[in-house]
């Protein structure tokens, strides 16, 4: 069942997703060669504490890490590692939830480090922009499958592929609730949206081939042909007013 949520609701939802937005705000000073995605991770869980939060992935079905740090063919849930180094060219994918009080907020972003080839660039502005689209879709009386759709299309439209064994969900009480939202889709179909339901969506671009395959450590997902991927993500709520981006100042 998904999910209504009150104003007063949505407003601790909302006190995470500002902690989420201060922390990426600071986040992209750190994208530098050199730099491990362990000491990212540290960071991360500085900030989110130093603003009163809690790092929401943390033993989260046994996860490891205190946010999730993709690069390169790395779809999502990258691990954080010492060994693991940015260098120019690399495209690095920051997925962070955050809980504050009982409730829960998500975003991520994809970061460029240094120059990197056009290809990539696009790939990464594709990606945010499929986003940005999506939430457009995100309004009271729209079916849910139009915000999967867009997404979709667009990303399509320049000859990438969305992942489709991943998705987009619902957020509150819980990190991952109810409705899923995938990233493709038909128009017109499935679930109506309604004022007071509580979304992350999160296009996973592919620069190739959509299938994707998970690595040894059980958690880090690739693609399956190892070309770069692109991550976006927003926690929103669907207002009188259309959709509210929880996880912007």
């Amino acid at each position: 069942m998904v999910a209504m949520r009150t104003e007063e609701e949505i407003a601790q939802i909302r006190h995470a997703g500002h902690i989420l937005a201060r922390v990426f705000a600071k986040l992209k000073n750190k994208i530098i060669c050199g730099i491990s995605t362990q000491e990212l991770d540290d960071y991360i869980k500085s900030l989110v504490e130093e603003h009163g939060g809690l790092c929401a992935f943390l033993g989260y079905r046994a996860y490891p890490a205190n946010s999730c740090i993709s690069l390169n063919e790395e779809v999502v849930h990258g691990i954080p590692s010492l060994k693991k180094l940015l260098k120019v060219g690399d495209i690095v994918s920051v997925d962070i939830g955050v809980k504050f009080g009982s409730w829960f907020a998500d975003a991520a972003v994809s970061y460029p480090v240094g120059n990197i080839e056009t290809s990539r660039k696009k790939l990464i502005d594709v990606t945010k922009k499929a986003l940005d689209l999506g939430i457009r879709e995100a309004y009271a009386g729209n079916f849910l499958s139009n915000i999967s759709y867009s997404i979709q299309r667009y990303a399509e439209s320049f000859g990438f592929s969305v992942v489709r064994d991943l998705a987009g969900h619902g957020i509150g009480k819980n990190i991952h609730e109810e409705p899923e939202i995938p990233n493709y889709g038909r128009l017109d179909c499935g679930i109506t949206l309604k004022k007071g339901m509580v979304l992350a969506i999160e296009p996973m671009v592919n620069m190739g081939g959509w299938e994707v395959e998970v690595l040894p450590d059980g958690w880090t997902v690739v693609t399956k042909d190892r070309l770069p991927s692109a991550h976006f993500e927003h926690t929103i709520a669907i207002t009188d007013n259309g959709p509210e981006i929880l996880t912007r100042l």
